[in-house]
């Protein structure tokens, strides 16, 4: 019946008709546009009604969002990972010095010289505690939640970012007040958290309050994953694409934003500093994220290590050259660890940053308003522009794709299992199994009596590996 409708000659000219034609654009266009369409509709429920989703509000936000939303994501990461590669990425010693270096120590120091050389302008336009709040800002650990959806949405290395979030933000409830012991002094002596007289909790509280979210709602939801994934591997997967679990954590993300707003607003944060304050913080922060970002992708690949590193090294290279490749090469990250580093480096979070904030500055402190004015609009922001930049970050990460299959097809082809082999990202551990592998065929041809290959047969095998790869380490 309805193939019949679609074929009929009325149907028919309506969806050739420009109407129809531009209806449908303007649809479709808005349908991929969801996730601001329903971020500017929380945002609007959180000004009118802030009562109701904020921390202490109706519905328990502290608990049922800054709690279940984010669970709920870390539930379907867990479903969704390989406990291998976890380990694996746990360990990766090198990817958490980057992300810890950009988190905590490159881009708060950077803010801090702007804001200083703000203040010492005495533009009165300007508000000098909201000067604190962007130093307090980018002094917290990267966000837990919003990394991990949009790492996924960018196919880059979600399961890394994942270590990312929860290492840093462990580590955050110690860094960030030692930092702001550390920038708050001389000038800004007055925004240091030790002469504030309302000051709620003790590093000791704060670290207490930190361990218990991250544990509610990161490691036992994630663990509950793992453990399903790896009893029930068909059920999980069915579960996973059929409900388009996804989905649903960018939806979880919504919720969260909505929380932090919903505080913000109940705090009168946005009415307690000047309209061009609240302009210059928007323009600020969005500029400040793209500049981080770009900081980013040249610390995570740094061009002079491919410049100077640009080959494996074998038995002519100098001891040098090879104690070399091997302490710097591996910090010239593939393109999937790379994404991830570049979304978690700039990145804050609100929902333990206004905790963090709270506990330090007092939570009937009349200024608490102006410091967490930069903080939520920094997530918002940092959440919009990575929403749009995720989808170049993908085209990146697959950039080479199809040029790979045409080069394998135009040499004549080889089997699936080669042709997967070339597409993969490598680091310095599959370099070492490659040369694992080849010196134990050896070894079991040399004791058959058969002719194998030489040391530079391995060298140049593992070569072409790298170069199939293009370069990632």
């Amino acid at each position: 019946m309805f193939e019949s409708l679609k074929s009929s000659p009325t149907i028919q000219k309506i969806q050739s008709s420009k109407i129809y034609i531009w209806s449908k654009k303007i649809l479709d266009f808005l349908i991929k546009q969801w996730f601001f369409i329903f971020l500017a509709a929380f945002i609007a429920l959180a000004h009118s009604y802030p009562e109701f989703a904020k921390q202490g509000g109706t519905v328990k936000a502290q608990y049922s969002i800054g709690y279940g939303a984010v669970a709920v994501i870390f539930l379907i990461s867990g479903l969704s990972m390989s406990s291998k590669q976890l380990l694996v990425n746990s360990l990766n010693w090198r990817a958490h010095f980057t992300v810890l270096s950009l988190s905590f120590l490159i881009t708060s120091s950077i803010i801090y010289g702007i804001a200083t050389g703000i203040k010492a302008a005495h533009n009165g336009e300007i508000d000098e505690w909201l000067l604190v709040g962007l130093i307090v800002t980018h002094a917290c650990p990267t966000t837990v939640s919003s990394n991990v959806v949009m790492t996924k949405q960018a196919d880059g290395n979600d399961i890394l970012t994942l270590c990312e979030v929860f290492i840093g933000n462990v580590l955050g409830a110690f860094i960030t007040p030692a930092l702001l012991q550390l920038y708050m002094t001389g000038t800004w002596d007055f925004g240091n958290p030790s002469y504030q007289p309302t000051g709620d909790s003790s590093i000791g509280d704060l670290y207490r309050e930190t361990m218990k979210q991250l544990g509610l709602s990161v490691f036992i939801p994630l663990f509950v994953g793992q453990v399903l994934q790896n009893l029930f591997p068909k059920q999980v997967k069915w579960t996973l694409t059929t409900f388009k679990l996804n989905k649903v954590g960018s939806f979880m993300l919504l919720l969260i934003m909505y929380q932090s707003f919903s505080t913000a607003f109940a705090q009168h944060a946005f009415t307690s500093v000047s309209h061009k304050s609240i302009i210059f913080i928007c323009f600020f922060n969005f500029g400040m994220y793209l500049f981080f970002t770009v900081i980013t992708y040249f610390y995570a690949r740094p061009f002079w290590v491919k410049l100077w590193l640009w080959e494996f090294p074998n038995e002519k290279s100098s001891f040098v050259y090879k104690w070399s490749y091997w302490l710097f090469n591996p910090f010239y990250y593939n393109k999937r660890d790379t994404v991830a580093i570049m979304l978690c480096g700039p990145a804050k979070t609100a929902a333990l940053g206004v905790s963090l904030v709270s506990s330090q500055y007092g939570s009937n402190n009349p200024r608490l308003g102006i410091l967490l004015v930069p903080l939520v609009l920094y997530q918002a922001e940092q959440v919009m522009t990575a929403q749009v930049l995720t989808t170049f970050m993908k085209k990146w990460v697959h950039y080479d794709d199809k040029k790979v299959v045409d080069d394998e097809k135009v040499a004549g082809g080889s089997d699936e299992e080669d042709l997967q082999l070339s597409h993969r990202d490598t680091n310095e551990e599959d370099r070492e199994e490659i040369i694992e592998e080849e010196e134990l065929h050896r070894e079991e041809a040399e004791e058959l009596g058969e002719t194998t290959s030489t040391s530079d047969d391995v060298n140049r095998d593992v070569e072409s590996y790298s170069t199939d790869s293009n370069g990632k380490i």
